[in-house]
């Protein structure tokens, strides 16, 4: 049952989700301010260790910290509400734009508007890989891993090569990072984690590739159901923030299975820029497109969109329900803290490489260089937010 406290907490998520731009960094900013200075649910050191296991937990930062402060001021309940109304708006709008793309696509100046946001985009993409790098690329070891995941990333073009690099990364960063003498306190840790907990997460990952894989390619289902597959796999493998997703989604959706086009893959970004909310509601325009390139009308774009925030955020938001609990001993480990450097080095190269097949559909000439450029510089170095660029670029097409 919901008390007073619990609707005066929902309506300042409220509040949050409407507010919310710029990514997480920015979000967190904003609920230590909200939930924090203001309202006081809960303490400056909680909030921040909240945070810092959304850190060592593949998913979306906001989303998750955001869920964690909802379980510490109500419980499940109060967490599993904030979570629909943090990401149902902007969801909601991505699925709208993505069903909204074909009637706009016949305005006369709609081509001309792409031709100004996307590059923004792409300059959007460039500042993140270089924020990230110049937080993470501290030392030799993420250098080259890094590099080794951008070639590789480039060479292969494949979705199915990055849990393999980012397995490998925090394994390389983990042994060389960690005393050995550490091993006793994390095997102490593990045996208190519920193995029917673990094979739930596993098991949900494992239905639905074996649906996929058996149901006949020619049934209506087919589709929706390796689309959960799809994004419920990256869900488990997205380190270092919603950019990261731009390569994983790029190289699956576009270079590989040809769900999408480059040019729609980029709109979506955009826009997705330009609201408040969790980058991961991107998804909403990827998954709803993909079945409207396959055929399927409004209803079926619109269970595309279910499909894909559901798969994408169910990872992050069993792990951090489920972990919560034992976070006090969790992150005294050092080895996972050391693995995590390893796993967001392949991640800066992974954006990286991202760059390169971005700028393909975009073109390499004078004006979209210096669009690029410009938004790099714009979002680096100054606090003018990504919606005003967008907006920017709109207005460019309109005018121009």
């Amino acid at each position: 049952m919901l008390s007073k406290l619990h609707f005066i907490f929902l309506r300042d998520v409220v509040w949050f989700t409407i507010t919310a731009f710029g990514g997480a960094q920015a979000h967190i900013a904003m609920m230590m301010n909200t939930f924090v200075k203001k309202k006081g649910y809960i303490t400056e050191s909680e909030l921040l260790e909240l945070y810092a296991l959304t850190q060592v937990l593949p998913g979306p930062a906001s989303t998750q910290t955001l869920v964690g402060v909802a379980y510490k001021v109500g419980g499940l309940p109060l967490s599993i509400i904030t979570f629909l109304i943090w990401i149902l708006p902007s969801a909601g709008i991505m699925s709208f734009a993505a069903i909204s793309y074909a009637f706009l696509g016949q305005k006369e100046k709609f081509d001309t508007v792409l031709k100004f946001i996307q590059p923004v985009a792409v300059g959007i993409v460039v500042s993140s890989a270089y924020t990230l790098g110049k937080t993470i690329l501290k030392t030799q070891t993420a250098i080259w891993l890094a590099i080794a995941s951008l070639v590789a990333t480039l060479i292969l073009k494949n979705a199915y090569v990055f849990p393999l690099l980012i397995l490998l990364g925090g394994i390389i960063t983990s042994a060389i990072e960690t005393p050995f003498e550490e091993s006793q306190l994390r095997f102490k840790l593990f045996s208190k984690v519920n193995p029917r907990k673990i094979a739930y997460f596993i098991g949900i990952l494992l239905l639905f590739a074996t649906l996929g894989a058996i149901i006949n390619r020619t049934s209506p289902f087919s589709l929706p159901i390796r689309l959960f597959e799809n994004f419920y796999r990256n869900g488990i493998l997205i380190f270092g923030g919603g950019q990261v997703l731009v390569p994983y989604m790029f190289t699956e959706f576009v270079e590989m299975k040809h769900y999408v086009s480059s040019e729609q893959f980029l709109s979506g970004f955009a826009f997705q820029q330009a609201i408040p909310g969790p980058t991961f509601s991107f998804t909403s325009f990827l998954g709803a497109l993909t079945l409207k390139n396959s055929g399927y009308g409004i209803l079926g774009q619109m269970l595309g969109s279910l499909v894909a925030v559901l798969g994408i955020n169910l990872p992050g938001l069993i792990l951090i329900l489920f972990i919560v609990p034992f976070w006090d001993d969790l992150k005294k480990i050092t080895r996972i803290k050391n693995s995590l450097s390893g796993i967001n080095a392949v991640s800066v190269g992974f954006l990286t490489a991202a760059i390169f097949f971005l700028l393909h559909p975009v073109g390499i000439n004078l004006l979209s260089v210096s669009i690029i450029l410009v938004t790099f510089l714009v979002v680096t170095y100054t606090r003018i937010q990504t919606p005003f660029l967008i907006m920017a670029g709109v207005l460019l097409g309109i005018f121009l």
